[in-house]
Order: C-alpha cells, then sequence, then structure tokens
C-alpha cells in the first residue's frame, strides 16, 4: 500500500490557527463505518450519537511547555530545542535547530537568573537523524518549574498564531505531564459537557500515551508497510481494564476519543487478548488498513495531515474509500483542520 493513496489537497485557509472561544462549539462530522454515510452537525451533537453503556476512552496526558528557545554559550547564535522524551535522569531526546550547527559537546543556555547568568544550560550527548539531539540538562532547582518559567507550548509547524493562554492546548482532564504535542480529539471537551455525558449513562475512562517524536515527522518511505513508528510511553490502570471489561462484558461500546487513546487500547488489547488489565509501557503500534480492531468500536478525532499515519488509522477503522470521501465532504463544506479545527465522529 502506498503513502500516496492517503494524499489529498487541502486549502491552507482551512488549517484553524486559533482555538474556538467555546471548547464544544465545534463543528462534527459523523461517519457510519459500516455504511460510509455522513451527517453534518455540532459537537454536541456528539451526546446523542453515544448510548447508555458506552464508555467513552479519553488520554490524561498533559504537554509540557517543551519548546525551549536559547543561544550556543560560545557565540550566542540562536538555537532551540524541543524536548521529546526523558531518557534517564536530566537526559533527554530532543528535536534541535539549528540540528547542523549543534554536534557533541555544544553547550546551550537559556533564560537568565538575574545575575547574568543563564538559569538553564544543556549540553548536547548525542546526534540522530533529521535533527534528534540527545541533551544532558544542568540547572540549580526543580526542572520542571524551571521549563514551566522558561518554555513555550510546542504547537505543531502549521500553527503560525501565537497562543494568548497555554491552557487551549491543554485539555480539561490533562494530568500526567509528559507530552510535546495535545492529543488534540480531547480538546473539544468541557467539564460541564463530560458531566453531562455521565449524566446521560455514558461511562467515563481515561488512558495516558505521552505523544512524542512521531508526531512531528513525516513518512520518508513510500510503501506504508515500510515504515517505523517511534515509540511512545503508556499506561492503563487497573480501574480502566475493569471499567473496558465491564463495557464489553454488558454489550456496551468501547469509543477511543483521539488516535492516541486508539493506539494505547489496540496496544493492551494485543498484548493481552484475554481482556484489559493494568500496565504500562513503550508502545510502536502503527494501526494502517487491513488492521484489525479489538478493543475500540468508536472513535471521535480531529481531521489530520495528508498522507499521514493518523489518517491511515482512521482508513483502518472506516475504510479508506469512506475516509476519503468524507474528507472531501468536509473540505468542500469548509471544515476546520487539525490541532484545533472540527471534529469526525466514526461509528
Amino acid at each position: 500500500m502506498n503513502v500516496q493513496d492517503f494524499d489529498f489537497e487541502l486549502p491552507e485557509r482551512l488549517i484553524a490557527q486559533t482555538p474556538l472561544a467555546d471548547r464544544t462549539a465545534s463543528r462534527l462530522l459523523m461517519l457510519d463505518k459500516t455504511s460510509g454515510a455522513t451527517r453534518h452537525g455540532g459537537f454536541m451533537d456528539l451526546a446523542n450519537m453515544l448510548r447508555p453503556g458506552d464508555t467513552l476512552v479519553l488520554n490524561n496526558t498533559r504537554v509540557l511547555p517543551a519548546r525551549l528557545l536559547g543561544a550556543k554559550a560560545d557565540t550566542g547564535a540562536k538555537a532551540e530545542l524541543l524536548l521529546l522524551k526523558q531518557t534517564t535522569g536530566d537526559r533527554w531526546e530532543t528535536l534541535a535547530k539549528p540540528a547542523k550547527r549543534l554536534k557533541v559537546g555544544t553547550e546551550l543556555v537559556f533564560g537568565d537568573d538575574g545575575g547574568g547568568e543563564p538559569l538553564l544550560r544543556a549540553i548536547v550527548t548525542g546526534e540522530g537523524e533529521m535533527g534528534a539531539r540527545e541533551v544532558e540538562f544542568r540547572y540549580e532547582g526543580i526542572f520542571q518549574e524551571i521549563l514551566d518559567q522558561l518554555g513555550e507550548m510546542p504547537l505543531p509547524p502549521y500553527i503560525k498564531e501565537r497562543l494568548s493562554d497555554r491552557e487551549r492546548y491543554q485539555t480539561v482532564f490533562s494530568k500526567h505531564a509528559g507530552s510535546a504535542a495535545a492529543p488534540t480529539a480531547g480538546l473539544h471537551f468541557t467539564t460541564a459537557f463530560l458531566e453531562q455525558l455521565s449524566s446521560n449513562g455514558i461511562d467515563v475512562a481515561y488512558v495516558t500515551l505521552h505523544v512524542g517524536l512521531g508526531t512531528f515527522r513525516p513518512m520518508s518511505v513510500e510503501r506504508i508497510e515500510e515504515h517505523e513508528m517511534h515509540s511512545e510511553y503508556y499506561e492503563l490502570s487497573a480501574e480502566t481494564a475493569e471499567l473496558l471489561r465491564a463495557t464489553q462484558a454488558r454489550g456496551g461500546r468501547i469509543v477511543a476519543v483521539g488516535t492516541t487513546s486508539a493506539r494505547t487500547l489496540e496496544t493492551v488489547a494485543g498484548r493481552f487478548p484475554e481482556g484489559p488489565v493494568a500496565c504500562g509501557g513503550w508502545t510502536d503500534i502503527f494501526i494502517y488498513p487491513g488492521y484489525e480492531f479489538k478493543l475500540v468500536d468508536a472513535l471521535l478525532t480531529n481531521f489530520h495531515l495528508p498522507k499521514s499515519t493518523l489518517v491511515m488509522l482512521v482508513s483502518a477503522l472506516a475504510g479508506k474509500e469512506a475516509v476519503m470521501n468524507a474528507y472531501k465532504e468536509a473540505i468542500e463544506r469548509e471544515y476546520r483542520f487539525f490541532s484545533f479545527g472540527d471534529a469526525m465522529f466514526i461509528y
């Protein structure tokens, strides 16, 4: 299967640059995965699409203010790091700019302690492909507090506008810090809407998957089967595992909110075929057409980049032809795309 099969023309004007004032005000395209039929409405229509006994599964990861703007210690030349994954201690896997000038041993500095010294230093300890650099941080105090002070939200490159409120790139249920990007399907929810769903008999469960390097890298192969996903850390609690088992036992649907939740659930299903149990670890699962879903019955998701692994995952659930037709309709009706855009419900 070719990557080009998942390409489509997207007018730049449809890329949402800022979040809506009301999280729940986005539009919703509803796609029947069996018939391929579509309907159009608003996000709040999700309440009518879910049934008592269904379980909504949300990713409660929290985005790190992971974009650090600094300089080379020796020349003062500007440099940037995007934190992707903590490896050991104060060592992190990052994306660096300009990577070619940041060789092993290079020292970077960030911020000012008020006395002419940097708040944070980073030494490049390893080099990888496509701008990847391992760095070791040196500082006084608590790293998370320094990061909160110095870091910016790592908005995707297609978003050109600055974010006035960094909490708008967090879900209202975010809890465990560790992501380099938001699980964007979850951005549509408010606490009030989640409470409404609960009162309607919908169970709400949480998983954690820290979104990492793969989110920022395009596919560089021609055939899908040759692509390798980067690993990301996930956790599934005993409470969620029990709820998922109960949902299946009563005939309810497991509804994943976002591709990150879907990948977590399918990772667990692959590792524990007799039923979900509490677990955690690293996953590099790559879901594309031909994959048979084991836990996920329905999916709420945003509209994704052409030729992305996310479009392929959605196509695995609903069928490539149906998804491409739905995307064509969304473009014709001028839905808003990507992180701050509108949503699709596949059921």
